[in-house]
């Protein structure tokens, strides 16, 4: 198996920042990419706080993402071998388009309407709710970023070095030129705002007292060395109502989808009372697991 090549800060950026480019390479193996729009349904069917552990743990966050793409590589190796074309596996992919269709019309019949949650329930909810909208600190940062597989490393990394000591250094210009992440490059190194819990530990040591403006020296991880500015940097408040509006709004709306197709289950269930054999369901347990 290929090793899998993970960009380490893109992948914290890619789960705290909402405008990461939908074509940004997360993540790596041979030819098999993983991008940003690629995570996404998967983050996207996360609950609120299992996003939020996921932002708090780099390293599960990491693991998470190596998963996903080496599922990928696994379904490439299935598929070249037929594997899809298998009677069990056809039986199954069977069972999934029943339950696929059967839960589009759940979803479609407990639809939310278009207009909820009004103004008066956000404002309410976000009332309720200020004590979890606590904001942690964040630093908005940019890098210049020098491989470990770079055979000239270390003469490049002196390059940068000396570049960015020079009277009127624009770190930005110098990121464009010298760094070899070329996403984060192309915006004059600029990675976007992170909370210090995405940060990996060696980074975040290094910017806890740094302020607005500071550039690091070469902080040395696995996958090379970065040199980190810090663009701007927010202190830990409460979040405000307009910044959480699109997140409350969406809260909100999943309560309700939860609560009417729990309605519309129990409703059905009423209307159509399930007869059970038990006897037989007894029989089928009791052959199924040799008791």
């Amino acid at each position: 198996m290929k090793a899998v090549t993970i960009s380490i800060l893109l992948l914290a950026a890619a789960l705290t920042a909402r405008a990461q480019d939908a074509t940004t390479i997360i993540a790596k193996v041979g030819d098999t990419e993983l991008k940003a729009k690629d995570l996404a349904p998967y983050l996207a069917s996360l609950s609120a706080d299992d996003r939020a552990a996921l932002t708090r743990n780099p390293a599960l966050l990491n693991q998470v993402v190596r998963s996903l793409i080496l599922q990928q590589v696994l379904l490439k190796e299935a598929l070249s071998a037929n594997w899809d074309k298998r009677p069990e596996v056809v039986e199954q992919l069977e069972r999934l388009r029943k339950n696929a269709i059967a839960e589009d019309y759940l979803v479609t019949v407990a639809k939310v309407p278009d207009n909820y949650p009004g103004e008066t329930e956000i404002k309410a909810a976000y009332d309720a709710r200020k004590d979890q909208l606590q904001l942690p600190k964040q630093y908005q940062l940019a890098q210049i970023f020098i491989g470990a597989d770079d055979a000239n490393g270390q003469a490049n990394l002196d390059a940068v070095t000396k570049a960015l000591k020079a009277a009127n250094a624009d770190f930005a210009a110098i990121a464009k030129d010298k760094s070899q992440e070329a996403q984060s490059a192309a915006r004059g190194g600029e990675i976007g705002w992170l909370t210090a819990a995405a940060v990996q530990p060696e980074l975040r040591d290094r910017l806890a007292n740094a302020s607005k403006g500071a550039v690091t020296e070469a902080i040395r991880l696995p996958d090379g060395w970065h040199i980190i500015k810090v663009l701007d940097v927010r202190e830990p408040r409460t979040a405000t109502l307009d910044e959480v509006k699109p997140r409350l709004i969406e809260v909100l709306r999943t309560e309700r989808a939860k609560s009417n197709r729990e309605a519309y289950l129990a409703q059905l269930q009423q209307k159509n009372p399930v007869s059970l054999n038990e006897l037989a369901l007894d029989t089928l347990i009791s052959r199924e697991t040799g008791k």
